[in-house]
């Protein structure tokens, strides 16, 4: 009888016993994901997959050559977890940033890195259908940089074409790119700040956008007390008013003109 009466209370535990729950996803990063975690997201619907866009260029004295590159992961984090069941890629660094001998554009400053149209075409392709073979269904392109949009939108469309049959679809999304270069100096005009000052490259715009993403990618104190920059020094505007709090402008405009624009076109893949 004793036996009977443990089995049974045994038999109850094993009932009411709670069920396992499979943890959340620690992080959106493919990198800090293992391959079986990355294997069972698929499996479960995360079939979405940002590639972040960055480069490695001259961004003036005061802010460092890695600036695309963390903003770039920073932005897309923001990004997927708004767009929810998306992992982030490692950031691409490598990027063509103009003719290396005799050195043009940002390759005139030391530690800018550039690769040729064709590489950096190879690269993109070579990773997307990398993420199309383990099952990821939409192959979203981010370009921090304004030098190669062209070329990242030339890659999709060469993917949609071979992939025209199956599920699988790549997605250039200027909106990202227009929403920094456009959307986020258009609200700086509005608060009173002139274009000579928002600047294209390394201005205002630029160095907010920087400074609210990471403050150690501007040297502020240098930057603020020191002589105004100019063109021969890489900088193209005035970052000297520069801040986190205008920066953060950018940043939600940024975010919520992708997450807009990505929802979009998978919608009408």
């Amino acid at each position: 009888m004793m036996r009977i009466v443990v089995a049974c209370v045994l038999s109850g535990l094993l009932v009411i016993a709670p069920r396992a729950v499979a943890a959340e996803p620690s992080s959106v990063f493919l990198e800090d994901l293992t391959s079986t975690e990355v294997r069972d997201q698929i499996r479960d619907g995360t079939t979405t997959i940002l590639v972040p866009i960055g480069g490695t260029e001259q961004n003036g004295p005061d802010m460092v050559l890695g600036k695309h590159n963390v903003r770039a992961k920073l932005l897309a984090e923001k990004i997927a977890s708004q767009l929810g069941h998306t992992i982030v890629a490692p950031v691409i660094a490598y990027v063509p940033e103009g003719n290396i001998t005799p050195p043009v554009a940002h390759m005139r400053f030391a530690g800018t890195i550039s690769i040729s149209d064709a590489t950096f075409e190879q690269m993109l392709e070579s990773a997307a259908k990398s993420f199309a073979q383990h099952g990821f269904r939409d192959i979203v392109f981010l370009g921090d940089h304004g030098g190669y949009q062209a070329d990242v939108k030339l890659v999709a469309d060469r993917l949609n074409r071979q992939w025209a049959a199956g599920p699988v679809r790549a997605h250039a999304i200027g909106e990202y790119y227009r929403a920094a270069t456009t959307d986020f100096p258009a609200i700086l005009k509005a608060r009173g700040y002139s274009n000579a000052e928002i600047g294209t490259h390394a201005g205002l715009a630029d160095t907010s956008l920087a400074l609210a993403v990471d403050a150690h990618l501007v040297h502020l104190h240098e930057m603020q007390s020191g002589p105004k920059r100019g063109p021969e020094e890489g900088v193209y505007g005035d970052p000297r008013r520069s801040s986190a709090e205008l920066g953060q402008l950018g940043v939600d405009v940024i975010v919520s003109r992708s997450v807009e624009a990505i929802r979009a076109a998978i919608a009408h893949r």
